[in-house]
């Protein structure tokens, strides 16, 4: 008899061992994951990972090739996609054109056979969630786009379910509604208090809407945790590098001592002291993965690299600046910096390149994580080069 799934109740999901094949090819590979009652968890990962099938998988739209789901208690793995509780906002609207927003939001509760007095108490509260009171007896064609899909989440409201399931539900919509979508979302989330699962490749979305990340990448899971967690103690190469914009950078280098409670790195022609309680021996390759806002720019004689800067990008509050570094680190394209909106750095200037040892992240050969910093808390990305040898 199979081990059971952790499940908390009403909206708990429980995944165990899931895969998912077709012919030779295999999308989604022995997942295991629990999503307690209440949480927003959003699966994040490149495209083709995986993810939109790993929803389907749960919604019921595609069968497993392996593995177990269990919803609330129930196992469901075989249960037709009606009758598992939940309810799915789709990357398309699919609405009725010919229909209101009312009747399309109602409209799966009147093939449900519902009497009209209730379906319309619950569109009546679902359009007041949303805001859409006022657009009750428009047709879609008269709507934007953000408009569109709250009438698409109204439908997944409606119908009251265990869990709501999203599939890139913003990817249709321009920048400026896409920011806007989000803090509707989270309001909802916040209001309904009902187990949300989001999929994206929005790394932003991400990290702004998740109670609970879940990095899926090539059908696997890299990692699962809170986002601040994951993005201030990556599990490996690949989250470290997929959470955070700017992505975060990597220098290649090779682990040459071990002093006490601390590891020392060769990056081209500097030496970092990264503190380690332990790590892999010396003389094997490490990769030093600095953030973006975790440099600061100081003389050319005075960091721990050189280098020389490729391109500026004024945002106004903050300014992205690309350097190409030099010092023997070959391996490097270009370094990207996050710096004060007013940094002093144009194209062609030869800068020094300075960070914290102590706010560096470390991978060994295998691109596992060595250990986490200490402390990401009081100290300064400009200030500091301590650790330098």
């Amino acid at each position: 008899m199979p081990p059971t799934v952790p499940d908390a109740g009403r909206g708990g999901l429980g995944l165990q061992g899931i895969a998912k094949r077709f012919g030779p090819t295999t999308v989604v590979e022995g997942v295991d994951l629990t999503v307690a009652p209440g949480e927003f968890a959003v699966i994040v990962g490149p495209s083709g990972c995986g993810k939109s099938t790993l929803l389907r998988l749960v919604a019921g739209l595609e069968a497993p090739s392996a593995g177990r789901i269990v919803i609330g208690g129930r196992d469901v793995t075989g249960v037709p996609p009606a009758k598992r509780g939940m309810a799915m906002v789709f990357q398309s609207y699919a609405l009725y054109p010919h229909m209101s927003v009312a009747q399309n939001m109602g409209f799966g509760l009147k093939i449900q056979g519902l009497p009209k007095a209730e379906i319309a108490t619950r569109v009546a509260r679902a359009a007041r969630i949303l805001q859409l009171e006022t657009l009750l007896e428009r047709k879609p064609r008269a709507l934007s786009g953000g408009q569109r899909q709250r009438v698409a989440i109204g439908r997944a409201i409606v119908r009251d379910p265990e869990i709501f399931l999203f599939d890139e539900p913003l990817s249709n919509l321009d920048a400026a509604l896409r920011g806007q979508m989000r803090v509707e979302i989270a309001r909802l989330h916040a209001e309904l208090g009902a187990t949300m699962i989001y999929v994206t490749h929005d790394q932003v979305e991400a990290m702004t809407l998740a109670t609970t990340i879940v990095v899926l990448n090539a059908g696997r899971v890299e990692q699962v945790g809170a986002p601040l967690a994951l993005y201030q103690r990556p599990a490996n190469l690949f989250v470290a590098g997929f959470l955070g914009a700017p992505r975060m950078n990597f220098l290649p280098g090779r682990l040459t001592s071990q002093p006490a409670g601390t590891l020392s790195i060769t990056v081209g022609a500097a030496t970092v002291r990264v503190p380690r309680a332990e790590g892999p021996r010396a003389g094997t390759s490490a990769t030093l993965g600095v953030r973006p806002e975790h440099f600061a720019l100081v003389e050319p004689d005075g960091g721990v690299l050189r280098g020389t800067v490729t391109l500026v990008e004024r945002l106004g509050s903050e300014s992205l600046v690309y350097v190409r570094a030099q010092d023997g680190v070959a391996e490097l394209a270009s370094l990207t910096l996050r710096l004060e909106g007013d940094a002093r750095a144009a194209r062609g200037d030869m800068v020094g390149l300075a960070f914290d040892p102590a706010r560096c992240h470390l991978f060994g050969e295998d691109g596992v994580a060595v250990g986490h910093p200490p402390s990401q808390e009081g100290s300064s990305a400009r200030a500091s080069v301590r650790g330098v040898v």
